[in-house]
């Protein structure tokens, strides 16, 4: 589906969009595969990102931010899958996930000390939520703060926290009081912060360049300033954030099938077999018209439910479904794709290939798939 012809899309996205799009090609594409293989990507790409206007993206303009509409994020997230690099793409953008309950409720002298470096791009953010007893279930969260003088004192451990070594500024969720979402706080912990240790998490499928983390809380005093909210009421944080984390993993994960299918497509046109070209054989036609069907059904639920935030609706139940299918057409692409590379979707090097090993962390990242339809059938009253 052509965003052009698209109801939703202004002359000024579509700016934005050429804009950035020149900027992964410039910046990212031709390093990518180097810097995956490698585990890692330059920090000054912080910087460079920033300059564009990636980071800003949703954030207050007072702070550096622009206070941008969702298709903006959609197009941020969908044009760097052209890179073909989730891990890139999960770090380089973990502020979207860090940073927002800081800018919701931080105090107003963390806001202004904390924001202006992240989005810069001079300091990073990391959200840490899972433990390693348990992820999508939030309810149980282990780790404890215990209000002591002018600090709270934090004890326990996150685990596949995204940019968990490299980050300046890490959100945690924690529990200060009882069990269950309503005894749950959010608070801001910064690197050096005594008695808080990392160590990384480097033996993954994919995602290879994205720092990932086990964080550890030792008698962890963090100053009470660094409350997000109120005291117990750090749930709603959670699930808000939750809300847009998925709009934007959707998001990327139809830019990735849609990079699948590009990258099959030349392929297709140039590769001769049994005397003509792939391109010309029904079952490979077929395949690309599955694969360009799954992604516009899913591009189209995507941005008629952007559009129904940006009205103000809540459409919890319509955003894990999306999610789900989101990650199912990306799965889906990834391996079709793979599939009609044959032997070259098998070498490491292509972006198919790279997809089709990040497909998994899609489906259980930001909610896993079970528990997004759990999610959506309770929220429909069923």
């Amino acid at each position: 589906m052509s965003t052009m012809a698209s109801p939703y899309y202004t002359p000024e996205h579509e700016a934005f969009r050429d804009m950035f799009r020149s900027w992964v090609q410039r910046e990212v594409e031709p390093y990518v595969t180097e810097w995956d293989e490698a585990g890692t990507f330059p920090r000054a790409l912080y910087r460079k990102a920033s300059e564009v206007g990636l980071l800003g993206i949703g954030f207050p303009e007072a702070f550096g931010g622009s206070e941008t509409d969702l298709f903006y994020t959609i197009i941020a997230s969908q044009e760097l899958a052209r890179a073909g690099a989730g891990g890139l793409s999960s770090s380089l953008r973990s502020h979207t996930i860090g940073a927002p309950p800081i800018a919701r409720a931080a105090r107003p002298e963390i806001k202004a000390r904390v924001l202006p470096e992240i989005l810069a791009g001079e300091k990073i953010s990391a959200l840490a939520i899972t433990e390693p007893g348990g992820g999508s279930d939030v309810a149980a969260i282990r780790t404890t703060a215990r209000r002591d003088g002018k600090h709270y004192v934090v004890n326990g451990s996150k685990t596949f926290i995204t940019s968990g070594i490299r980050a300046d500024y890490y959100t945690v969720a924690v529990r200060t009081g009882e069990t269950g979402h309503s005894g749950l706080s959010m608070l801001l912990v910064e690197r050096d912060t005594p008695g808080f240790s990392r160590t990384p998490l480097d033996r993954k499928m994919g995602w290879w360049c994205s720092d990932t983390a086990t964080l550890y809380f030792d008698d962890c005093r963090v100053p009470v300033e660094n409350l997000l909210g109120e005291e117990n009421q750090g749930s709603r944080l959670i699930m808000q954030n939750f809300n847009s984390e998925r709009i934007s993993l959707a998001a990327g994960a139809i830019g990735f099938a849609r990079t699948c299918l590009d990258e099959v497509v030349t392929y297709a046109r140039t590769r001769i077999t049994f005397g003509k070209r792939l391109l010309e054989h029904q079952v490979i036609r077929h395949k690309l018209a599955d694969m360009t069907m799954r992604i516009n059904a899913s591009q189209a639920y995507l941005e008629h439910l952007a559009w129904r935030v940006e009205q103000g609706e809540r459409p919890v139940a319509d955003v894990c479904l999306l999610k789900n299918q989101a990650s199912q057409t990306m799965e889906f692409c990834a391996r079709e794709a793979v599939q009609i590379l044959g032997g070259a979707g098998y070498i490491r090097g292509s972006k198919s290939e790279r997809i089709y090993r990040e497909v998994r962390v899609n489906a259980i990242g930001g909610g896993a798939e079970e528990i997004m339809k759990d999610l959506a059938v309770r929220q429909m009253g069923l």
